[in-house]
Protein backbone atom coordinates (compact mmCIF):
# COMPACT_ATOMS: atom_id res chain seq x y z
CA UNK A 1 0.00 0.00 0.00
CA UNK A 2 1.27 3.18 -1.27
CA UNK A 3 1.24 5.80 1.94
CA UNK A 4 2.86 9.02 0.46
CA UNK A 5 0.49 11.67 0.52
CA UNK A 6 -0.33 13.93 -2.67
CA UNK A 7 1.82 16.45 -3.60
CA UNK A 8 0.54 20.44 -2.23
CA UNK A 9 -0.47 22.75 -5.39
CA UNK A 10 1.93 25.49 -5.55
CA UNK A 11 2.36 28.38 -8.09
CA UNK A 12 5.86 27.52 -9.71
CA UNK A 13 8.52 30.43 -9.60
CA UNK A 14 8.80 30.70 -13.43
CA UNK A 15 9.67 34.68 -13.16
CA UNK A 16 13.70 35.07 -13.32
CA UNK A 17 15.65 39.05 -13.87
CA UNK A 18 14.33 39.30 -17.34
CA UNK A 19 10.77 38.25 -16.79
CA UNK A 20 10.53 40.47 -13.72
CA UNK A 21 12.41 43.97 -15.80
CA UNK A 22 9.49 43.21 -18.12
CA UNK A 23 7.11 42.62 -15.53
CA UNK A 24 8.12 45.91 -13.96
CA UNK A 25 8.99 48.45 -17.19
CA UNK A 26 6.22 46.76 -19.28
CA UNK A 27 3.24 47.11 -17.03
CA UNK A 28 4.98 50.86 -16.36
CA UNK A 29 4.93 51.54 -20.20
CA UNK A 30 1.18 51.62 -21.18
CA UNK A 31 -0.59 53.87 -22.20
CA UNK A 32 0.05 56.48 -20.18
CA UNK A 33 3.63 57.99 -21.55
CA UNK A 34 1.37 58.27 -24.94
CA UNK A 35 -1.88 60.07 -23.34
CA UNK A 36 -0.75 61.76 -19.87
CA UNK A 37 2.05 64.07 -21.61
CA UNK A 38 -1.00 66.10 -22.85
CA UNK A 39 -3.06 66.41 -19.31
CA UNK A 40 0.41 66.90 -17.61
CA UNK A 41 0.93 69.71 -20.04
CA UNK A 42 -2.38 70.99 -19.18
CA UNK A 43 -1.87 70.82 -15.23
CA UNK A 44 1.38 72.13 -14.84
CA UNK A 45 1.25 75.17 -17.93
CA UNK A 46 4.41 75.00 -19.37
CA UNK A 47 7.16 73.07 -20.56
CA UNK A 48 9.74 73.27 -18.10
CA UNK A 49 7.30 72.57 -16.01
CA UNK A 50 6.46 69.89 -17.56
CA UNK A 51 9.57 67.84 -18.06
CA UNK A 52 10.11 68.45 -14.14
CA UNK A 53 7.29 66.92 -13.08
CA UNK A 54 8.26 63.71 -15.72
CA UNK A 55 11.77 64.11 -13.66
CA UNK A 56 10.39 63.64 -10.33
CA UNK A 57 7.39 61.62 -10.57
CA UNK A 58 10.65 58.97 -12.26
CA UNK A 59 12.07 59.75 -8.69
CA UNK A 60 9.21 59.38 -6.44
CA UNK A 61 9.06 56.53 -8.62
CA UNK A 62 12.31 54.80 -8.18
CA UNK A 63 12.97 55.50 -4.84
CA UNK A 64 9.26 53.85 -3.72
CA UNK A 65 10.21 51.12 -5.70
CA UNK A 66 13.60 50.74 -3.53
CA UNK A 67 11.84 50.80 -0.51
CA UNK A 68 9.03 48.00 -1.36
CA UNK A 69 12.38 46.26 -2.58
CA UNK A 70 13.45 46.28 1.31
CA UNK A 71 10.05 44.50 1.76
CA UNK A 72 9.82 42.22 -0.50
CA UNK A 73 13.13 40.67 0.93
CA UNK A 74 11.96 41.09 4.42
CA UNK A 75 8.42 39.72 4.03
CA UNK A 76 9.38 36.96 1.42
CA UNK A 77 5.11 36.24 0.04
CA UNK A 78 2.87 38.09 -3.04
CA UNK A 79 0.75 40.35 -2.42
CA UNK A 80 2.15 43.41 -2.14
CA UNK A 81 0.66 46.09 -0.34
CA UNK A 82 -2.26 44.01 1.45
CA UNK A 83 0.32 41.15 2.71
CA UNK A 84 2.51 44.03 4.15
CA UNK A 85 0.47 45.88 6.09
CA UNK A 86 -1.23 42.30 7.21
CA UNK A 87 2.30 41.18 8.63
CA UNK A 88 2.54 44.92 9.97
CA UNK A 89 -0.46 46.24 11.37
CA UNK A 90 -2.81 43.66 11.48
CA UNK A 91 -6.39 42.11 9.96
CA UNK A 92 -8.63 45.20 9.79
CA UNK A 93 -6.12 47.97 7.93
CA UNK A 94 -4.93 44.97 5.82
CA UNK A 95 -9.10 44.11 4.80
CA UNK A 96 -9.46 48.25 3.60
CA UNK A 97 -6.18 47.38 2.07
CA UNK A 98 -7.31 44.20 0.07
CA UNK A 99 -11.10 45.91 -1.25
CA UNK A 100 -9.24 48.88 -2.66
CA UNK A 101 -6.50 47.35 -4.48
CA UNK A 102 -8.68 44.68 -5.49
CA UNK A 103 -12.15 46.84 -5.97
CA UNK A 104 -10.84 49.97 -7.06
CA UNK A 105 -7.18 50.22 -7.94
CA UNK A 106 -6.39 47.20 -9.86
CA UNK A 107 -9.86 47.28 -12.26
CA UNK A 108 -9.32 50.77 -12.56
CA UNK A 109 -6.46 50.74 -13.46
CA UNK A 110 -7.18 47.82 -15.97
CA UNK A 111 -10.21 49.71 -17.51
CA UNK A 112 -8.08 52.98 -18.14
CA UNK A 113 -5.36 51.03 -19.80
CA UNK A 114 -8.01 49.28 -22.25
CA UNK A 115 -9.61 52.51 -23.34
CA UNK A 116 -6.57 53.90 -23.89
CA UNK A 117 -5.95 50.55 -26.48
CA UNK A 118 -9.78 50.83 -27.53
CA UNK A 119 -8.89 54.48 -28.36
CA UNK A 120 -5.65 53.73 -30.00
CA UNK A 121 -7.25 51.25 -32.39
CA UNK A 122 -9.98 53.10 -33.30
CA UNK A 123 -8.30 56.41 -34.10
CA UNK A 124 -6.64 55.49 -37.65
CA UNK A 125 -10.35 54.35 -38.36
CA UNK A 126 -12.19 57.43 -37.28
CA UNK A 127 -9.39 60.49 -38.68
CA UNK A 128 -10.33 63.90 -37.17
CA UNK A 129 -13.02 62.72 -34.52
CA UNK A 130 -13.62 60.87 -31.56
CA UNK A 131 -14.66 57.11 -32.25
CA UNK A 132 -18.52 56.50 -30.56
CA UNK A 133 -18.53 55.43 -26.74
CA UNK A 134 -20.25 52.40 -27.51
CA UNK A 135 -17.28 50.68 -30.10
CA UNK A 136 -14.64 52.14 -27.95
CA UNK A 137 -16.22 50.54 -24.79
CA UNK A 138 -16.73 46.96 -26.35
CA UNK A 139 -12.71 46.69 -28.11
CA UNK A 140 -12.04 47.81 -24.07
CA UNK A 141 -14.08 45.20 -23.06
CA UNK A 142 -12.09 42.33 -25.92
CA UNK A 143 -9.13 43.14 -24.75
CA UNK A 144 -9.85 42.69 -21.35
CA UNK A 145 -10.99 39.04 -21.54
CA UNK A 146 -7.99 38.34 -23.84
CA UNK A 147 -5.37 39.43 -21.25
CA UNK A 148 -7.57 37.14 -18.96
CA UNK A 149 -7.61 34.15 -20.86
CA UNK A 150 -4.02 34.58 -21.57
CA UNK A 151 -3.19 34.58 -17.45
CA UNK A 152 -5.31 32.48 -16.84
CA UNK A 153 -4.01 29.61 -19.49
CA UNK A 154 -0.15 29.73 -18.47
CA UNK A 155 2.11 31.88 -16.25
CA UNK A 156 5.29 31.05 -18.84
CA UNK A 157 3.65 32.47 -21.66
CA UNK A 158 1.78 34.87 -20.27
CA UNK A 159 5.60 36.22 -19.03
CA UNK A 160 6.96 35.34 -22.59
CA UNK A 161 4.15 37.96 -23.97
CA UNK A 162 5.06 40.72 -21.49
CA UNK A 163 8.69 40.28 -22.76
CA UNK A 164 7.58 40.54 -26.73
CA UNK A 165 5.45 43.03 -25.62
CA UNK A 166 8.23 45.15 -23.60
CA UNK A 167 10.55 45.11 -26.88
CA UNK A 168 8.13 46.97 -29.02
CA UNK A 169 7.62 49.28 -26.63
CA UNK A 170 11.23 50.35 -26.77
CA UNK A 171 11.32 50.03 -30.34
CA UNK A 172 8.34 52.22 -30.85
CA UNK A 173 9.58 54.90 -28.11
CA UNK A 174 13.44 55.16 -29.32
CA UNK A 175 11.94 55.83 -32.76
CA UNK A 176 10.25 58.71 -31.06
CA UNK A 177 13.61 60.11 -29.19
CA UNK A 178 15.49 59.30 -32.70
CA UNK A 179 13.01 61.52 -34.56
CA UNK A 180 13.58 64.09 -32.33
CA UNK A 181 17.66 63.99 -31.85
CA UNK A 182 16.96 64.59 -35.92
CA UNK A 183 14.28 67.28 -35.07
CA UNK A 184 16.53 68.99 -32.91
CA UNK A 185 19.70 68.68 -35.22
CA UNK A 186 18.28 70.36 -38.22
CA UNK A 187 16.53 72.98 -36.65
CA UNK A 188 16.38 74.89 -32.81
CA UNK A 189 12.40 75.46 -33.23
CA UNK A 190 11.78 72.40 -30.98
CA UNK A 191 14.89 74.24 -28.10
CA UNK A 192 13.63 78.11 -28.89
CA UNK A 193 9.98 76.85 -28.49
CA UNK A 194 9.98 73.98 -24.95
CA UNK A 195 13.54 74.74 -23.08
CA UNK A 196 14.94 78.61 -23.80
CA UNK A 197 15.15 80.32 -20.51
CA UNK A 198 12.16 82.28 -21.70
CA UNK A 199 9.48 80.45 -22.52
CA UNK A 200 10.00 77.15 -20.59
CA UNK A 201 8.33 77.91 -17.16
CA UNK A 202 5.73 80.44 -19.40
CA UNK A 203 2.33 79.99 -17.96
CA UNK A 204 3.59 77.56 -14.70
CA UNK A 205 0.10 76.48 -12.88
CA UNK A 206 1.31 77.13 -9.10
CA UNK A 207 -1.89 75.58 -6.89
CA UNK A 208 -2.10 72.52 -4.95
CA UNK A 209 -4.83 71.57 -6.90
CA UNK A 210 -3.18 71.58 -10.40
CA UNK A 211 0.17 70.33 -8.85
CA UNK A 212 -0.92 67.29 -7.25
CA UNK A 213 -3.20 66.41 -10.75
CA UNK A 214 -0.24 66.99 -12.74
CA UNK A 215 1.90 64.26 -10.29
CA UNK A 216 -0.80 61.84 -10.45
CA UNK A 217 -0.85 62.02 -14.51
CA UNK A 218 2.65 61.81 -14.77
CA UNK A 219 2.97 58.94 -11.74
CA UNK A 220 0.00 57.33 -13.78
CA UNK A 221 3.00 56.82 -16.45
CA UNK A 222 5.06 55.09 -14.01
CA UNK A 223 2.54 52.74 -12.60
CA UNK A 224 3.54 49.05 -12.15
CA UNK A 225 7.02 50.25 -10.38
CA UNK A 226 5.26 47.81 -7.54
CA UNK A 227 4.52 45.15 -9.72
CA UNK A 228 6.83 42.43 -8.63
CA UNK A 229 5.97 42.65 -5.07
CA UNK A 230 2.57 41.26 -5.55
CA UNK A 231 4.48 38.10 -7.35
CA UNK A 232 7.20 37.39 -5.05
CA UNK A 233 6.65 34.31 -4.50
CA UNK A 234 6.93 33.57 -8.60
CA UNK A 235 10.16 35.38 -8.55
CA UNK A 236 13.36 33.04 -8.88
CA UNK A 237 15.89 34.48 -5.76
CA UNK A 238 13.37 37.31 -4.88
CA UNK A 239 16.19 38.44 -2.25
CA UNK A 240 18.44 39.09 -5.50
CA UNK A 241 16.23 39.66 -8.51
CA UNK A 242 14.03 41.78 -6.71
CA UNK A 243 16.22 44.91 -5.97
CA UNK A 244 18.22 44.47 -9.28
CA UNK A 245 14.67 44.19 -11.78
CA UNK A 246 13.25 47.57 -10.15
CA UNK A 247 16.63 49.46 -10.84
CA UNK A 248 17.27 48.49 -14.13
CA UNK A 249 13.62 48.72 -15.16
CA UNK A 250 13.00 51.96 -13.56
CA UNK A 251 15.98 53.74 -14.90
CA UNK A 252 14.78 52.85 -18.57
CA UNK A 253 11.48 54.14 -18.03
CA UNK A 254 12.68 57.67 -16.86
CA UNK A 255 15.38 57.88 -19.00
CA UNK A 256 12.93 57.08 -22.29
CA UNK A 257 10.37 59.11 -20.51
CA UNK A 258 12.51 62.19 -20.69
CA UNK A 259 13.45 61.17 -24.13
CA UNK A 260 9.99 61.30 -25.28
CA UNK A 261 8.67 64.22 -23.78
CA UNK A 262 11.23 66.73 -25.49
CA UNK A 263 9.93 66.49 -28.69
CA UNK A 264 6.80 64.14 -28.46
CA UNK A 265 4.83 66.34 -30.54
CA UNK A 266 6.60 66.41 -33.76
CA UNK A 267 7.31 63.02 -34.33
CA UNK A 268 2.97 62.32 -33.69
CA UNK A 269 2.31 64.84 -36.01
CA UNK A 270 4.21 63.14 -38.62
CA UNK A 271 3.82 59.07 -38.16
CA UNK A 272 0.34 59.58 -35.53
CA UNK A 273 -1.61 56.61 -37.47
CA UNK A 274 1.96 54.55 -36.73
CA UNK A 275 2.25 55.85 -32.59
CA UNK A 276 -1.67 54.89 -32.63
CA UNK A 277 -0.62 51.08 -33.53
CA UNK A 278 2.74 51.40 -31.29
CA UNK A 279 0.30 53.26 -28.39
CA UNK A 280 -2.31 50.05 -28.66
CA UNK A 281 0.63 47.48 -28.57
CA UNK A 282 2.24 49.20 -25.41
CA UNK A 283 -1.37 49.93 -23.46
CA UNK A 284 -1.83 46.06 -24.37
CA UNK A 285 1.39 44.65 -22.50
CA UNK A 286 0.69 47.39 -19.20
CA UNK A 287 -2.83 45.75 -19.33
CA UNK A 288 -1.22 42.09 -19.29
CA UNK A 289 1.19 43.37 -16.54
CA UNK A 290 -1.57 44.73 -14.22
CA UNK A 291 -3.58 41.23 -15.11
CA UNK A 292 -0.81 39.29 -13.97
CA UNK A 293 -0.12 41.28 -10.40
CA UNK A 294 -3.69 41.76 -9.87
CA UNK A 295 -4.96 38.21 -9.68
CA UNK A 296 -2.22 38.12 -7.42
CA UNK A 297 -3.16 40.26 -4.73
CA UNK A 298 -6.76 38.59 -4.64
CA UNK A 299 -5.39 35.22 -4.65
CA UNK A 300 -3.62 36.36 -1.47
CA UNK A 301 -6.23 37.83 -0.06
CA UNK A 302 -8.15 34.92 -0.02
CA UNK A 303 -5.73 32.53 1.18
CA UNK A 304 -5.34 34.88 3.96
CA UNK A 305 -9.31 34.78 4.80
CA UNK A 306 -9.58 38.31 3.62
CA UNK A 307 -11.70 37.01 0.55
CA UNK A 308 -14.17 34.12 -0.31
CA UNK A 309 -12.37 30.96 -0.16
CA UNK A 310 -12.94 30.01 -3.77
CA UNK A 311 -10.41 33.20 -4.78
CA UNK A 312 -6.98 31.22 -3.10
CA UNK A 313 -7.83 28.32 -5.19
CA UNK A 314 -5.44 27.76 -8.46
CA UNK A 315 -5.70 25.60 -11.69
CA UNK A 316 -5.23 22.06 -10.78
CA UNK A 317 -3.30 21.72 -14.16
CA UNK A 318 -2.06 25.10 -15.24
CA UNK A 319 -1.27 26.47 -11.87
CA UNK A 320 -2.90 29.61 -12.57
CA UNK A 321 -5.03 31.63 -9.61
CA UNK A 322 -7.70 31.18 -12.42
CA UNK A 323 -10.67 32.25 -9.87
CA UNK A 324 -9.09 35.20 -8.63
CA UNK A 325 -8.42 36.19 -12.50
CA UNK A 326 -12.26 35.55 -13.55
CA UNK A 327 -12.98 38.12 -10.24
CA UNK A 328 -10.70 40.55 -11.78
CA UNK A 329 -12.47 40.31 -14.86
CA UNK A 330 -15.39 40.72 -13.64
CA UNK A 331 -15.25 43.71 -11.76
CA UNK A 332 -12.53 45.26 -14.66
CA UNK A 333 -16.01 45.16 -16.81
CA UNK A 334 -18.18 46.56 -14.77
CA UNK A 335 -15.77 49.62 -13.97
CA UNK A 336 -15.26 49.72 -17.68
CA UNK A 337 -19.30 50.84 -18.25
CA UNK A 338 -19.31 54.42 -17.15
CA UNK A 339 -15.33 55.47 -16.96
CA UNK A 340 -13.65 57.89 -18.78
CA UNK A 341 -9.63 57.97 -18.87
CA UNK A 342 -9.07 61.16 -16.95
CA UNK A 343 -10.86 60.44 -14.00
CA UNK A 344 -10.30 56.91 -13.52
CA UNK A 345 -6.66 58.18 -13.23
CA UNK A 346 -7.04 60.84 -10.66
CA UNK A 347 -9.41 58.19 -8.41
CA UNK A 348 -7.26 55.25 -8.78
CA UNK A 349 -4.11 57.49 -7.98
CA UNK A 350 -5.99 59.06 -5.21
CA UNK A 351 -7.08 55.41 -3.63
CA UNK A 352 -3.76 53.85 -4.30
CA UNK A 353 -1.35 57.08 -2.72
CA UNK A 354 -3.07 56.73 0.55
CA UNK A 355 -2.36 52.68 0.79
CA UNK A 356 1.32 53.28 -0.46
CA UNK A 357 1.88 55.80 2.31
CA UNK A 358 0.44 53.31 5.15
CA UNK A 359 2.87 50.52 3.57
CA UNK A 360 5.62 52.75 3.52
CA UNK A 361 4.84 53.89 7.08
CA UNK A 362 5.33 50.20 7.68
CA UNK A 363 8.72 49.97 6.59
CA UNK A 364 9.76 52.82 8.75
CA UNK A 365 8.08 50.76 11.88
CA UNK A 366 10.24 48.33 10.99
CA UNK A 367 13.26 49.58 11.13
CA UNK A 368 13.08 51.74 14.36
CA UNK A 369 11.13 48.69 16.05
CA UNK A 370 12.29 45.73 14.13
CA UNK A 371 15.88 46.36 13.43
CA UNK A 372 17.09 42.35 13.70
CA UNK A 373 14.98 41.63 11.62
CA UNK A 374 16.62 39.57 8.63
CA UNK A 375 17.74 41.79 5.47
CA UNK A 376 19.18 40.94 2.29
CA UNK A 377 18.63 44.56 0.75
CA UNK A 378 18.51 48.06 2.69
CA UNK A 379 18.03 51.40 0.98
CA UNK A 380 18.99 54.85 2.61
CA UNK A 381 15.93 55.61 5.41
CA UNK A 382 15.64 58.66 3.81
CA UNK A 383 13.90 57.53 1.00
CA UNK A 384 10.93 55.85 2.35
CA UNK A 385 10.67 59.14 4.16
CA UNK A 386 10.36 61.49 0.89
CA UNK A 387 8.38 58.88 -0.51
CA UNK A 388 6.15 59.03 2.35
CA UNK A 389 5.76 62.71 2.48
CA UNK A 390 5.07 62.84 -1.48
CA UNK A 391 2.23 59.96 -0.41
CA UNK A 392 0.57 62.45 2.18
CA UNK A 393 0.62 65.38 -0.42
CA UNK A 394 -0.96 63.74 -3.00
CA UNK A 395 -3.67 62.46 -1.17
CA UNK A 396 -4.10 65.10 0.48
CA UNK A 397 -3.10 68.65 -2.02
CA UNK A 398 -6.57 67.54 -4.78
CA UNK A 399 -8.67 67.71 -1.31
CA UNK A 400 -7.73 70.64 0.38
CA UNK A 401 -7.47 73.13 -2.66
CA UNK A 402 -10.43 71.77 -4.64
CA UNK A 403 -12.50 69.28 -3.08
CA UNK A 404 -14.62 66.87 -5.32
CA UNK A 405 -17.60 65.30 -3.70
CA UNK A 406 -15.81 62.22 -6.07
CA UNK A 407 -13.31 61.61 -3.73
CA UNK A 408 -15.47 61.84 -0.63
CA UNK A 409 -17.11 58.59 -2.16
CA UNK A 410 -14.00 56.74 -3.01
CA UNK A 411 -13.30 57.34 1.10
CA UNK A 412 -16.66 56.63 2.00
CA UNK A 413 -16.49 53.32 -0.31
CA UNK A 414 -13.17 52.16 1.11
CA UNK A 415 -14.20 52.48 4.97
CA UNK A 416 -17.14 50.85 4.62
CA UNK A 417 -15.47 47.78 4.16
CA UNK A 418 -16.17 47.68 8.02
CA UNK A 419 -19.38 46.50 7.35
CA UNK A 420 -18.30 43.49 5.46
CA UNK A 421 -15.27 42.80 7.96
CA UNK A 422 -16.87 42.79 11.40
CA UNK A 423 -19.32 39.92 10.96
CA UNK A 424 -17.47 38.02 8.00
CA UNK A 425 -13.49 38.33 8.55
CA UNK A 426 -13.13 39.00 12.45
CA UNK A 427 -16.54 36.55 13.29
CA UNK A 428 -16.15 34.17 10.46
CA UNK A 429 -19.80 33.84 9.75
CA UNK A 430 -20.27 32.12 6.58
CA UNK A 431 -23.39 31.34 5.19
CA UNK A 432 -24.20 27.79 3.99
CA UNK A 433 -24.70 28.81 0.42
CA UNK A 434 -21.60 30.24 0.15
CA UNK A 435 -19.86 26.69 0.90
CA UNK A 436 -21.89 25.45 -1.57
CA UNK A 437 -21.24 27.77 -4.18
CA UNK A 438 -17.61 27.58 -3.37
CA UNK A 439 -17.92 23.78 -3.63
CA UNK A 440 -19.62 23.76 -6.96
CA UNK A 441 -17.21 26.41 -8.32
CA UNK A 442 -14.27 24.15 -7.28
CA UNK A 443 -15.45 21.54 -9.46
CA UNK A 444 -16.93 23.57 -12.43
CA UNK A 445 -13.41 25.82 -12.40
CA UNK A 446 -11.04 22.28 -11.56
CA UNK A 447 -9.53 24.41 -9.25
CA UNK A 448 -7.49 23.44 -5.12
CA UNK A 449 -6.46 25.36 -2.90
CA UNK A 450 -2.43 26.32 -2.69
CA UNK A 451 0.19 26.47 -0.43
CA UNK A 452 2.46 29.22 -0.52
CA UNK A 453 5.51 29.23 -1.82
CA UNK A 454 8.23 30.52 0.27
Amino acid sequence: MDDKQPQALKIKREIGLIGGVALISGTMIGSGIFMSPQFVMGYAGSPGASLLIWAVTGVVAMFAALSYAELGTIICESGADFIYILRIYGSCPAFFAAITFILVVKPFSAAAMAISISEYVLAPFYPGCHPPQLIVKCVAAVSILVVAIVNSLNVRIAVRIQVIFLMAKILALAAIVIGGIVEVTQSTRVIVENLNAENAFKGTQYSLNTIGMAFYQGLWSYAGWYNLNYVTEELKRPEVNLPRAVVIAISLVTGLYLLVNVNRHYFISIWGWIMSVAAALSAFGSLNGTFFSGGRVCFVAAREGHMPEILAMAHVHRLTPSPALIFTTIISLVVLIPGDFQSIVNYFSFAAWFFYAITLSGLLYLRIKKPELPRSYRVPIILPILVLIAAIFLVLAPIIDSPQIEYLYVALFIFSGVIVYVPFIHYKLCPGLLTKLTVFLQLFLEVAPAEKNL
